[in-house]
């Protein structure tokens, strides 16, 4: 999948054998390699991007496009969740691949390069994009390093499970 704006240029490839991640971020190739991996898939992502912001919120729209046109071919199961812990922190994170909509019920105060402002762009991308009903709860944590990696571990665990392949379509109206 290819993205570009005016403000970024994003390519993601789910899949690709080997899992490459070049962001120009640190902190989101770190984040990504973390999802990825818990979701056990490859990756190769590249970007360029004028301001963080507009890098992880793209990023989101971009993957998420990638795990629809992976999906969008299949059933799959659908729903996913996971609580993670690590070390001091601990997140639930549950999801239904169906509509856009998100609940973010986390608090920590930005440090390190952890900006709450941004994993939450990234995931509200994320789940406008899909569609994925998203519920993202940070029941304990005081250090946002292990709560924003906590919160990747639980998102890609979950979104795993969620895009398994089953041979039955999950909903009772018969689409999603």
């Amino acid at each position: 999948m290819i993205r570009i704006t005016n403000e970024t240029e994003i390519e993601v490839s789910m899949g690709s054998g080997k899992t490459t991640i070049e962001t120009g971020d640190p902190i989101l190739d770190h984040m990504m390699k973390t999802l990825f991996f818990y979701m056990e898939k490859t990756v190769t992502i590249k970007c360029k991007y004028d301001l963080r912001h507009h890098l992880w919120e793209d990023l989101g729209i971009t993957v998420a496009q990638e795990i629809s046109s992976y999906t969008g071919k299949k059933h799959i199961r659908r729903f996913g969740n996971a609580t993670m812990p690590m070390d001091e922190s601990l997140v639930m994170v549950s999801l239904d691949i169906s509509r856009a909509y998100i609940n973010f019920d986390v608090n920590f105060t930005d440090s390190e390069g952890f900006e709450i402002g941004l994993v939450y762009e990234f995931l509200w991308a994320l789940a406008r994009t899909v569609p994925l009903t998203l519920h993202v709860v940070m029941m304990y944590g005081k250090n946002a390093h292990h709560i924003t990696e906590n919160i990747f571990k639980s998102l890609g665990t979950a979104m795993g499970i969620a895009i398994q392949e089953n041979q039955y379509l999950k909903s009772t109206k018969g689409t999603i």
